[in-house]
């Protein structure tokens, strides 16, 4: 019989390193299920898991074995272009490029496909949006092969595994309430604004993972992603003034375009 005084070390340092994953796939997941719908989200949320669980069942210790270098490098990759298209995306539209979304059409648009028992597209393609699949379903995995790592490493000598095990299922317990307690908030954010802050959380995240893949000693670990996330955020807010001035110049030269036009015109 193991004692509270062993269990308590392997307790809290699995909990502590599994709280870290967790939170990084609770940032992703709840970022995505705002933005994109939360049913796509949380399908892919919900196949990353049972996958997890299939592979721990069926391979146990044995995934140590997985070279996790290869598997950081391949998603890291995979999110990056996915947030760097939503975060060009966002900042067009803040630049005035594209125009913003019309959030009131879109409400009235997907109340009358409900109304009409479910059978607009619009329906179909939020409930299966494959971007918002994949994206949570790769955060998932990843996170939650890291989580496996940490706990057989941390129980792996003493026979700890138990206690170990029990540190992880606390940090994701406590995830799961603060992934409660966050996503209503977070809907009442601008869907743009929102898009643009995924776009950055995304990108930074699939930066460190390219990094963690291909053997870079990131300074500070996983606190650097606060230093990715400040810089692709100072990057594109620049990049939306220049953006901004780019269309303004456009649009002055279209107006004294057409002015000009007019003059001659009158002249004729």
């Amino acid at each position: 019989m193991l004692s509270w005084t062993q269990a308590t070390a392997p307790i809290i340092a699995a909990f502590l390193g599994s709280l870290v994953e967790f939170v990084e796939a609770l940032t992703i997941v709840l970022a995505v299920g705002t933005v994109r719908g939360w049913r796509p989200a949380l399908l892919g949320t919900s196949a990353g898991t049972v996958l997890l669980v299939v592979l721990v069942v069926a391979l146990g210790p044995g995934l140590q074995a997985v070279p996790l270098n290869a598997l950081q490098l391949v998603v890291g990759l995979l999110l990056l272009l996915f947030g760097l298209r939503w975060l060009r995306k966002a900042v067009l539209r803040a630049g005035g490029v594209i125009a913003l979304h019309d959030e009131d059409e879109a409400f009235a648009r997907e109340t009358a496909a409900l109304r009409d028992g479910g059978a607009g597209g619009a329906g179909r393609t939020r409930t299966w949006d494959t971007v918002a699949i994949a994206t949570t379903f790769k955060a998932v995995v990843l996170e939650g092969l890291e989580v496996v790592f940490i706990v057989l490493a941390v129980g792996a000598v003493g026979n700890m595994l138990v206690p170990a095990s029990l540190g992880a299922v606390a940090a994701l317990v406590l995830v799961l309430l603060l992934g409660i307690a966050l996503h209503r908030p977070l809907a009442l954010v601008p869907e743009n604004t929102l898009k643009f802050a995924v776009g950055v959380m995304i990108s930074s995240f699939g930066v460190f993972w390219v990094g963690e893949g291909l053997g870079f000693a990131w300074p500070k670990d996983d606190l650097s992603i606060l230093g990715l996330i400040a810089a692709f955020l100072l990057t594109s807010l620049l990049s939306i003034r220049v953006v901004r001035r780019q269309t303004a110049s456009r649009a002055g030269q279209a107006a004294a375009a057409a002015a000009a036009a007019a003059r001659t015109g009158q002249e004729a």
